[in-house]
C-alpha cells in the first residue's frame, strides 16, 4: 500500500492552511515510546496526561511531549524534564522554558490566561524564563502514522547530527500525509515536505524575525481560513517579517469565508478563501483503508483594502 504522504504528494495536495490549530503550545519532554495518543500512552503517567488534557481543553493551549532525536529505548523515568511554552499570536509572541523533576506542577499552571498569552503562572510554578533561539519540532510519532516516523525521525536525526540546535521529535502536529512535518517556535508556523536544507533556511530566517512561506501549512495561531489568507498576504505583498501580520476578522462559514488581514503599519486586505474537497478520494492516513476527500483551503482573491476603508473595518 502506499504512504499517504506519497499519495498527497504525487496528488500536489495543496499545504496552506493545513496546520493544527493552537494559540499556545506546551510541550513536556518525555522519552522512551509513544503509543497513538500519547498523552496517555507513553512512560508519562496516564492519569497525569488526562488531567493536562482536560486543563488545556477549550483554553487555546495545545499540550504535546517531545524527545531528543535519536533512539528511543525504555531509560525509565528521567530524572528532570524539559518544558516549554510559546505564544504564537503576534504581538505577544514569547517563549518559555523551565527544567522540572515533578511534571505534575504542570497542573498548577492557569491553562486559560496561558492560552491568552499571560505567561505569569507558568513561571510561577515551574520557575519559568526566556527561552533564546527558535525550537524546531518534527513529528515522529510513527504509531499515529508511519509516514511520521519513516520520514520524520530521519530528517529529526539529520538535523540533530549536523548541529543545528532546539531539534526535536514530536508527538502530533496533524496532516501526517504532509510528513515530514514541522512546527517552528515561537512563531508557531508549520511546515510540511519538509528537507533538512529547507528546514536549515527556516530556522534561520526566524532567527532574523522573518518568515519563509515555501512549504509553509500556516501559523498555527489561526484558525485555517486564516492561515491561508495570511500566507497569501504575505505572498502578494511580498511581507516576510514575523509579526507584521494579523488575522483580525473572520466572516462567513464552510465553504466560503473573507478573512481581513492587517499590516502594523495599517495596511489591511480582504481575502476570500474557499474550502473545496480534495479529489480523488484517498486514504488520509496510514492508519486506514477508508477513502476521504480532505478539505483544502484555495484562496478566491486578495483584494488591498483602500485607506479609509481599512480605518472604517
Amino acid at each position: 500500500m502506499s504512504m499517504c504522504s506519497t499519495v498527497s504528494r504525487d496528488l500536489d495536495e495543496p499545504i496552506s492552511g493545513t496546520a493544527a490549530t493552537a494559540t499556545t503550545w506546551l510541550l513536556l519532554e518525555q522519552p522512551g515510546p509513544w503509543g497513538a495518543k500519547a498523552l496517555t500512552s507513553s512512560h508519562l503517567d496516564p492519569v497525569l496526561g488526562r488531567a493536562l488534557e482536560a486543563a488545556a481543553e477549550g483554553t487555546g493551549v495545545r499540550v504535546a511531549l517531545i524527545r531528543r532525536p535519536g533512539r528511543h529505548a525504555d531509560s525509565g523515568t528521567p530524572e528532570a524534564r524539559k518544558v516549554y511554552a510559546a505564544h504564537t499570536v503576534p504581538g505577544n509572541v514569547w517563549l518559555r522554558t523551565a527544567t522540572t523533576r515533578d511534571p505534575h506542577l504542570l497542573l498548577d499552571v492557569d491553562f486559560a490566561a496561558l492560552g491568552r498569552g499571560d505567561h505569569h503562572s507558568f513561571d510561577a510554578a515551574l520557575d519559568g524564563h526566556p527561552h533564546t533561539g527558535p525550537l524546531a519540532l518534527v513529528c515522529t510519532n510513527g504509531k499515529r502514522d508511519r509516514c511520521c516516523a519513516l520520514l520524520g525521525r530521519p530528517l529529526a536525526a539529520e538535523l540533530a547530527a549536523s548541529g543545528v540546535e532546539g531539534v526535536w521529535e514530536v508527538t502530533h502536529l496533524g496532516g501526517h500525509r504532509f510528513s515530514p512535518t514541522l512546527l517552528v517556535l515561537p512563531y508557531g508556523y508549520a511546515y510540511g515536505r519538509a528537507e533538512a536544507h529547507a528546514v536549515k533556511q527556516v530556522l534561520h530566517s526566524v532567527q532574523e524575525g522573518r518568515i519563509v512561506v515555501e512549504g509553509c501549512r500556516g501559523n498555527s495561531a489561526w484558525e485555517r481560513p486564516g492561515q491561508a489568507a495570511e500566507l497569501a498576504v504575505r505572498t502578494a505583498a511580498r511581507e516576510y517579517s514575523a509579526e507584521a501580520l494579523t488575522v483580525v476578522r473572520t466572516e462567513g462559514a464552510a465553504p466560503l469565508w473573507e478573512v481581513t488581514v492587517a499590516h502594523v503599519d495599517g495596511r489591511r486586505w480582504r481575502v476570500s478563501v474557499s474550502q473545496d474537497a480534495g479529489l480523488p478520494p484517498r486514504p488520509e492516513s496510514c492508519g486506514t483503508s477508508v477513502l476521504g476527500s480532505p478539505a483544502r483551503m484555495d484562496v478566491v482573491a486578495v483584494r488591498r483594502l483602500p485607506t479609509t476603508a481599512a480605518l472604517a473595518s
